[in-house]
């Protein structure tokens, strides 16, 4: 085995996501490949692309659109991989309401009002008929937790939640009454990013950190693995509700949460593009150029 390398992986939450980053580090894949990771939890996602900007960190597994955004104006940020092409995630609503028709008039929990879970919910609602502004509308709840917290005070009517907190919602008399996957299939959740000139440096080491994310990817979506997949996502999301837990692994591993061979569709693509366009984050002008972002390079390297 080639000699030890460091590499510096930083990420806001590290959250379920994070899943087969675990299993590559808690089962000795990393170590297989000569690779010892340091792990930066920024606390934000922006904060985790900064990291990677300015040379705090390697690589970051965070969401796309400021890589994007950077890539766009000229900059030195590249997408080398997928993390995550899927939107784990149900429209929760109190227990009186049934359906997304009753939503006519009522109060919408979000972590954003222009961004994000904002934009999911209005098109999962206009599938539905129901327009925004006028049919609903946004209360600005926080994040997950805290929109669960919201849902059970009665603050709010309804929010998107990501699993496995949209079963315990279910699970306490919540009604899920929509998908998010339904209408946004494909997306870029989160992707590993580098600097371009960091990634044309340290080729090896890069090319052995995505040939161990791809071992750990394997025994992530393998059904059989889950003596080793759920313990760890039982203590990234549940705590201690194995139940809970095993529900919320499966529900993701099943929608193809975790692509194994970690690339990014043309439609993910497209669709992250088409939402940061919506949400005023890129011009329509970029709408080309975004898109080459994604440097397949290395990826294809680790998968030859």
């Amino acid at each position: 085995m080639a000699s030890s390398r460091h590499l510096s992986l930083a990420g806001g939450a590290q959250g379920f996501n994070w899943l087969p980053v675990f299993i590559a580090e808690e089962h000795g894949i990393f170590a297989r490949h000569g690779l010892t990771i340091d792990y930066k939890k920024m606390g934000t996602v922006d904060k985790a692309t900064t990291a990677v900007l300015e040379g705090e960190a390697d690589l970051a597994i965070t969401p796309p659109e400021g890589a994007v955004s950077n890539f766009v104006k000229g900059g030195v940020l590249r997408v080398i991989a997928s993390n995550s092409n899927r939107l784990p995630m149900s429209l929760v609503a109190q227990p009186s309401i049934k359906s997304i028709q009753d939503l006519k008039g009522k109060k919408v929990g979000t972590s954003s009002l222009t961004e994000g879970t904002a934009i999911y919910t209005q098109m999962l609602l206009s599938k539905e008929g129901l327009r925004y502004p006028g049919d609903y509308e946004f209360e600005l709840a926080g994040i997950h937790t805290k929109r669960w917290e919201a849902l059970k005070a009665g603050e709010i009517d309804c929010a998107p939640q990501p699993a496995p907190w949209n079963f315990l919602a279910e699970r306490e008399g919540f009604n899920l009454i929509g998908e998010i996957n339904d209408v946004i299939p494909e997306i870029v959740f989160a992707a590993v990013i580098g600097r371009k000139n960091w990634l044309d440096d340290n080729r090896d080491v890069v090319v052995r950190f995505l040939r161990a994310l791809l071992d750990a990817y394997a025994i992530t979506n393998d059904p059989s693995r889950a003596d080793v997949t759920l313990p760890i996502f039982q203590r990234i999301t549940t705590k201690d509700d194995i139940e809970l837990a095993s529900r919320g692994l499966c529900y993701m591993r099943d929608m193809g949460m975790w692509p194994g061979d970690l690339t990014i569709p043309q439609a993910a693509m497209d669709k992250t593009i088409d939402l940061m366009i919506r949400a005023n984050l890129l011009d329509e002008a970029a709408r080309a150029l975004a898109g080459d972002v994604f440097d397949r390079a290395l990826l294809e390297a680790a998968s030859a």
